[in-house]
């Protein structure tokens, strides 16, 4: 069951980009969907499990929900401007770059000098992992298009490094704050529909069909933390970082992605070396 636990994840994870990309919508509509099929979920796990929450732990961890959206809503714009395979790589490297130098600079995570040395080998080997999935062959208009969709995908990110740095202040669990997170979620999505007054989105048929985005999303965040309870953190976390291999080779194979010969072989590269990264920073 722990091995299932592990892999789960990974496997959710990765089908969630190739899942949102299949729906017919824009980002908003996916967005949308996204975050109340996660409440959904959520409003179940809190039946079942019933954790207990401070209110100020409430409020950390719906505003962490809100930040998410901001970087789950640039991920969705990058899917249908430079596509899955090779948005994912960028944005998961980016996180992984941003989440390690927070942890080192705020939460006096790498200790040790040997921790620090792998620490940022790793983050060395996540960027150069990065700029190869992010290469493309030749100077054209979508290359312009790409350079001002990396830009919105590392402003966003910061939505994502706030998600990820709120919950490690807390004692409460992963599943505990779950709910709080969803709530901060759906609150966020509605101040965007309002502010950017697009309040059709509510009754349109692709908002609704995304609920399966937020279904898929819970079951890759519920296995995850029950992963970390069962196999620790560093091993669940490593395996699941593997989603982003599933999501880039399945935006290519399920979603018709197309990539020069050239580019293919930077991409799968430039995916190993972010694997490595991956290992390097969290277990040694």
């Amino acid at each position: 069951m722990s091995i299932i636990l592990m892999l789960l994840p990974a496997l959710a994870w990765g089908i969630l980009p190739l899942a949102v990309s299949k729906i017919n919508g824009k980002p908003i509509n996916q967005i949308f969907g996204t975050a109340v099929g996660t409440l959904i979920v959520s409003i179940v796990v809190l039946l079942i499990m019933r954790p207990s929450i401070s209110i100020g732990t409430f409020l950390l961890a719906a505003l962490a929900g809100g930040f998410w959206i901001i970087g789950q809503l640039g991920q969705y714009n990058a899917y249908r401007e430079i596509g899955v395979s090779q948005t994912m790589p960028i944005s998961t490297g980016l996180q992984l770059i941003g989440t390690s130098l927070i942890g080192v600079f705020l939460f006096g995570e790498w200790v040790s000098t040997n921790a620090k040395i792998f620490g940022f080998l790793g983050i060395i080997l996540l960027i150069i992992g990065v700029f190869l999935t992010a290469k493309k062959d030749q100077k054209s208009s979508s290359t312009n298009n790409q350079t001002r969709t990396l830009v919105m995908l590392i402003l966003t990110t910061i939505g994502f490094l706030v998600y990820n740095s709120i919950p490690k202040a807390m004692t409460s669990s992963g599943l505990a704050i779950f709910f709080p997170e969803s709530v901060g979620m759906v609150i966020a999505v509605l101040l965007y529909i309002i502010f950017t007054r697009q309040p059709k989105i509510l009754k349109e048929k692709s908002s609704w069909q995304s609920l399966l985005a937020g279904f898929i999303f819970s079951i890759a965040s519920v296995t995850y933390i029950l992963s970390v309870r069962d196999n620790g953190v560093n091993s669940a976390f490593v395996v699941s970082q593997l989603s982003v291999v599933i999501s880039t080779i399945g935006g290519m194979v399920f979603l018709r992605e197309t990539k020069s010969r050239h580019e293919l072989q930077l991409t799968i590269f430039g995916l190993v070396l972010i694997v490595i990264g991956v290992v390097v920073t969290t277990l040694f």
